[in-house]
C-alpha cells in the first residue's frame, strides 16, 4: 500500500518540475465573488502555472467577499492543477477545540496542503495541526513588516531573539516551516535552522532576492510574490511577469 505523498515531498517534487522556487500569491482585489472574479483568478492560475512552485491563497481577500468568496475560495483550489502545492494564507494561532476547527477547514473543507500559523499563543497552537502528519505549516518567525521589531526580533533575558524560540517550534514536525520576510532575511538566515521557508516581501515590500544567495540551504524555499504577478505592469501577461520572477529568483 503506498502511503501519501507529504506535502514536502510533493513541494520538493514541484520545485524539481518546475525549475522555480515562485510562490504565486493569490491576492484578489475585488468586491464581489462574481463571474469576472473568478476569470481573473482562473486566468491566473492558468498561465502562471508552468512557473509556479506553489499558489497561496490569502483567505482575507476571499473572506471578505462574504460566503460567495469562500465558495470562491474552495473553487479556487479545486482548480489548480493537483501536482502544485498550496498553501493557504490564514495565519491561524488558537488553541483548543477552535484549533481544532480552523485545521479541519484548512484541511479537511478546503483541501489545502500547507498553511500559514501564528505561533505566539504557544506550542499548543500546533498540536490540531501536527495531527495532520502528511500537511504542512509556516510558522511565522519574522515577518517582513516594520511592527516585527515590537515582538519578533526582541531578545529575551539570555539574548535570544523570540523569533529563535519560534524556530524550535518548527521542529516538532518534519512538515514544519518558518515565514521569514525578505526585507529582514540577510540577517536572519544564519540564525535559524535549515528548514522550509515561505519567503515574503520580493517586489512591492521591497525585498531584495540577493540576500538569500550564498546562504546553501538545503530544504525547500518559496519566495513570493502576489502584485508583482497580479497588478504591476499591467501591459504584461501574467505569465510574462511569472515567468520573469521565476527567473529572478532562479539567479540567485
Amino acid at each position: 500500500m503506498n502511503l501519501p505523498m507529504t506535502y514536502l515531498e510533493k513541494l520538493q517534487a514541484r520545485i524539481t518540475k518546475s525549475n522555480s522556487n515562485l510562490c504565486v500569491g493569490l491576492d484578489v482585489r475585488a468586491d464581489k465573488a462574481d463571474d469576472t472574479t473568478r476569470k481573473f483568478l482562473l486566468d491566473v492560475i492558468e498561465q502562471t502555472a508552468p512557473f509556479a512552485a506553489a499558489f497561496k491563497p490569502n483567505a482575507a481577500y476571499f473572506e471578505a467577499m462574504g460566503w460567495e468568496g469562500m465558495k470562491l475560495l474552495e473553487e479556487i483550489i479545486e482548480a489548480i492543477p493537483s501536482d502544485i502545492p498550496v498553501v493557504l494564507d490564514v495565519k491561524r494561532g488558537d488553541i483548543g477545540e477552535t484549533q481544532r476547527y480552523y485545521a479541519k477547514a484548512c484541511f479537511d473543507v478546503l483541501k489545502a496542503d500547507a498553511v500559514t500559523l501564528n505561533p505566539f499563543m504557544g506550542r499548543d497552537t500546533l498540536e490540531p495541526f501536527l495531527a495532520y502528519q502528511e500537511k504542512g505549516f509556516y510558522l511565522l518567525a519574522v515577518t517582513s513588516n516594520v511592527g516585527a521589531k515590537d515582538i519578533e526580533l526582541l531578545k529575551d533575558e539570555h539574548g535570544r531573539h523570540i523569533f529563535q524560540h519560534v524556530t524550535e517550534m518548527a521542529g516538532l514536525s518534519t512538515q514544519g516551516g518558518l515565514v521569514v520576510g525578505l526585507t529582514n532575511a540577510v540577517h536572519i538566515l544564519p540564525l535559524i535552522p535549515d528548514v522550509p521557508l515561505l519567503i515574503p516581501g520580493l517586489g512591492a515590500q521591497g525585498g531584495d532576492v540577493a540576500a538569500l544567495k550564498g546562504s546553501e540551504r538545503k530544504a525547500p524555499l518559496l519566495i513570493n510574490v502576489s502584485r508583482g504577478v497580479l497588478y504591476d505592469k499591467p501591459e504584461l501577461s501574467f505569465a510574462e511577469k511569472a515567468e520573469a520572477w521565476a527567473r529572478v529568483i532562479r539567479g540567485e
